[in-house]
């Protein structure tokens, strides 16, 4: 079972570290709502409902009880929450082994989904969820949440890596007066910064999802939905044309040393966490910082900057004929076959329950019905809507569904071998031939 990168870098850039125990009390049935809720009039008085999942503290934790509170209060339902930890796999494995899984768990990784399908751990979705999925989320998310065409999850919480963070004051000292939308434009702004006397680029390669997230974007943008999935799925080989021509973007970026802080060197040493406030903080390094949406809750709470007056954002620039929209999502499952846990995944999948999340902030819905006046601010607001108006054309981070061998390992597969490139990306050839190695190795 495998720790994703992302969704490790993830938690330990948002700075939850305490696991801490919530609990949804129990009211009467409030009713009101989308029809595509769970019913009302206390259907479920009486019963506890068992979730878990990753979130925990004051931000992301505090912010999931209310959408759970919300839930108790319509059906009457006592919820009881745990956090799993980072390793959601292991800890809920430990649950089954028990023979005490939760009614419903949130999974980070769509591999894991899998998996747990294949085991049985898992139940499909209800039919009246599985209408409310359809009419509420776009086919690739309804996919997402499949195995062998059978619906097992609703994603509820979705994230965005095709964006690009950058220091205004650095834009305006440089005269830039509009982000960059392709490439080209991108590398023209990078040598408008760096001729400013400002170092274009933080990037925290330490951390080896960072790199594959850039390779993602581009390869997406260069190649098209079905070339990623099909390399997603090893189906085609990562000496295909389309991977080379992926390479030599990124070498047009990151083989200008002068671009990245601290040099290639530098970059190698830099873990995520710590590429926030190279440019956000109070003696910056560098003026942007791709990442993903998720780097906005960073440079609130790591540096001084404010969201919109200090700091901004751009879509991942267009490589291609389109700009990728690249991301990740949490996924809830049924881990028990209650009519608790049925209800919970039908209000998961309705418009009410992802407003209770996206009016406090920090979080961006797949679910194409919810108003995006739900969301608190402008940046808030741009970031969900890429997500929805990339509709089908929106794809999973291509590690996480890659065995961990190639695509979540440490010093290892996919994450070393574009390590190495970014360290020297001269060999465009030799990199494609160490990736289509290390994948053959891993998905036999």
């Amino acid at each position: 079972m495998r720790a994703q990168g992302h969704a490790i870098g993830r938690r330990r850039a948002l700075a939850a570290t305490l696991a801490v125990g919530l609990a949804a009390g129990t009211a009467a049935a409030c009713g009101g709502g989308d029809d595509d809720g769970p019913e009302g009039g206390g259907v479920l008085k009486g019963q506890t409902v068992t979730v878990a999942a990753i979130w925990t503290g004051s931000n992301e934790g505090a912010k999931f009880k209310k959408v759970l509170d919300e839930f108790g209060e319509r059906t009457g339902a006592t919820v009881t929450y745990t956090p799993t930890g980072d390793n959601v796999a292991a800890y809920l494995g430990s649950k089954v082994d028990g023979k005490a899984p939760p009614d419903v768990a949130f999974l980070p990784q769509q591999g894991v989904l899998v998996e747990f399908a294949k085991k049985g751990w898992i139940r499909p979705l209800a039919a009246d969820t599985q209408a409310t999925v359809k009419q509420n989320f776009f086919k690739v998310w309804q996919e997402l949440g499949s195995h062998d065409g059978r619906p097992y999850g609703v994603y509820f919480k979705a994230g965005s890596k095709s964006t690009v963070w950058y220091r205004k004051q650095a834009f305006t000292d440089a005269g830039i007066t509009a982000p960059p939308a392709t490439w080209a434009d991108f590398l023209k702004t990078a040598g408008t910064l760096s001729d400013s006397g400002a170092t274009p680029l933080s990037i925290g390669a330490a951390d080896g999802w960072v790199l594959t997230d850039w390779f993602e974007n581009v390869y997406l943008s260069v190649a098209g939905p079905d070339k990623y999935d099909r390399l997603s799925r090893h189906e085609i080989k990562y000496t295909d044309p389309t991977v080379k021509e992926a390479l030599r973007r990124l070498a047009e970026l990151w083989g200008r040393r002068n671009y990245l802080a601290g040099g290639a060197n530098g970059a190698l040493q830099t873990e995520f966490p710590a590429s926030v406030p190279a440019v956000f903080g109070a003696s910056p390094k560098a003026a942007m910082l791709p990442g993903a949406d998720f780097v906005a809750s960073e440079i609130t709470s790591a540096t001084k900057s404010k969201i919109g007056q200090d700091a901004d954002f751009f879509p991942f620039p267009a490589v291609g004929a389109e700009p990728p929209v690249v991301g990740a999502g949490d996924v809830a499952v049924a881990m028990k076959d209650t009519r608790g846990a049925h209800e919970l995944l039908k209000f998961l999948a309705s418009a009410d329950a992802a407003r209770v999340w996206a009016e406090q902030g920090g979080f961006v819905s797949p679910n194409k019905s919810l108003d995006l006046a739900a969301y608190p601010d402008d940046v808030q607001r741009r970031i969900a809507k890429s997500v929805i108006d990339a509709g089908d054309d929106f794809r999973f981070d291509m590690s996480d569904l890659a065995p961990a061998a190639f695509g979540g390992t440490k010093g290892a597969g996919e994450w070393k071998i574009l390590q190495d490139f970014l360290a020297d990306p001269s060999d465009v050839d030799g990199t494609a031939d160490k990736l289509e190695k290390a994948a053959a190795a891993a998905f036999k």
